[in-house]
């Protein structure tokens, strides 16, 4: 249990360590109430609220709440609401009967716009799966932001949102306090936390995973017991931080894939202190503990699950996010490339910097591709032949940072995937170059 007070007009992000625990912070002393969790009377004339993350009946070890003393309830931060248009923000189910998700697809970069884009108006659908409204599934999305929201906020009814930066820094204020933002970074944001976004740095662009189904959390690590892959202390969880402004604000709700906005007097960033486990947190993906085989032969992705969000069906994920990272291979007689396969998970792989062994050309920073369930993939011809013939030595990957969001759901392209976003219409080439090489004769060619 970390217990913090900073001093509140501080700018900066400040954080605690951990995942899945339980915390307190105030911003002000004696903000929180100690032994009682709703008294009478709050200190300061401070409201007590709880926002819930899980049914009130959840497992213990599953049970997420956060008990927040604001200067306003939340029930003061919305009025009458008007629905709004996102138009490049798409929820689940979305088939367009024009648009083949079938096939193997990968995108250059999406360009960095003109026009004046927020974290939120800039949030470009790439793919669906599931159903927002049954709350199983997710979607993929490239956010383009140019300028902060300045007196705007966002929360989503729907969703949590994994956020992967790819260029440019952020701020992200939260009503439990404050996020910065880069490169080598992820943040998650929990379903139903009100923020705010700042360009510290732009134009940004990055990626966005909305889940719609069980919250993520770090996988079992089986044999692999107690230490490497992503570890609990490295999570960093922020200090409290309020603000009490008086100013017309707009506030954005993205509910059952609709998006609505109300308008208020005041920011709804006011919780002068909190505590529980249910809050926004940050990661650092440098410290991600790759494992893998030390004799020979390749071992499943699925050891480089960073975080996953359960399905119904044990051992299948509803999302799990994979992270390839900078890493020493040293199997022996063992073809070291990701294998060709296919399966029953849909993937989406992300590029954050450097080149992806699998593919060594066309799949550059800031780019995406899609290998749908029951698709066929693997490495391309450049990559099978020099991997193939490669001396076995102790080889270190540098200069790689890759992800994947797997889903056992179908992933359906959206209009602006299909149509708009600058995609490679030669991808399915690159396995061209593959020969046929059986003569009939026994032994290893």
């Amino acid at each position: 249990m970390a217990h913090t007070s900073p001093d509140a007009s501080s700018s900066g992000a400040r954080y605690m360590p951990g995942f899945g625990n339980d915390f307190e912070t105030e911003a002000l002393p004696g903000a929180l109430p100690q032994g009682m969790n709703s008294p009478q009377k709050c200190n300061y004339g401070l409201y007590a609220e709880q926002l819930s993350g899980t049914a009130f009946t959840a497992p213990r070890g599953q049970n997420e709440r956060t008990w927040c003393y604001r200067i306003r309830p939340s029930v003061k931060h919305t009025g009458r609401f008007a629905n709004i248009d996102l138009p490049y923000w798409k929820s689940a189910p979305h088939v367009m009967p024009d648009v083949i998700s079938l096939g193997q697809y990968r995108w250059d970069p999406v360009p960095h716009a003109d026009e004046d884009l927020t974290f939120i108006s800039g949030m470009h659908t790439m793919t669906t799966a599931g159903d927002v409204n049954t709350q199983v599934g997710m979607a993929s999305h490239i956010y383009l932001a140019t300028r902060s929201m300045h007196d705007e906020y966002f929360y989503s009814a729907d969703s949590e949102l994994l956020v992967v930066p790819q260029e440019g820094r952020l701020r992200f204020a939260t009503e439990l306090g404050i996020i910065d933002l880069e490169p080598k970074e992820i943040a998650i944001l929990p379903r139903g936390m009100v923020f705010r976004v700042e360009v510290l740095e732009g134009p940004a662009r990055g990626f966005v995973c909305e889940n719609y189904g069980q919250k993520f959390d770090m996988p079992s690590r089986g044999p692999i017991g107690a230490n490497c892959l992503a570890n609990p202390r490295d999570f960093k969880t922020p200090v409290a931080a309020y603000e009490d402004r008086d100013a017309r604000s707009r506030v954005v709700i993205k509910w059952c894939g609709q998006f609505h906005e109300t308008f208020i007097g005041h920011s709804p960033l006011d919780v002068v202190a909190w505590h529980g486990n249910y809050a926004p947190c940050k990661y650092d993906l440098r410290t991600f503990s790759p494992v893998g085989a030390i004799l020979f032969d390749h071992p499943d992705p699925s050891i480089f699950t960073v975080l996953t969000a359960p399905s119904g069906v044990e051992g299948t994920a509803n999302i799990d996010f994979v992270l390839f990272r900078e890493r020493w291979m040293v199997a022996e007689n063992t073809f070291r490339p990701p294998w060709y396969h296919k399966n029953i998970m849909s993937e989406l792989m992300g590029n954050i910097y450097g080149i992806y062994d699998a593919k060594p050309k066309g799949f550059v920073p800031g780019g995406l591709s899609l290998h749908n369930m029951m698709l066929p993939h693997g490495p391309d011809g450049t990559a099978f032949e020099g991997a193939s013939n490669a001396k076995l030595e102790a080889e270190k990957l540098d200069n790689t940072m890759s992800f994947m969001l797997e889903t056992r759901f179908p992933q359906h392209l959206t209009e602006f995937a299909a149509k708009e976003a600058p995609l490679q219409d030669d991808y399915i080439e690159c396995w061209d170059g593959l020969e046929k090489k059986f003569d009939g004769t026994p032994g290893v060619k």
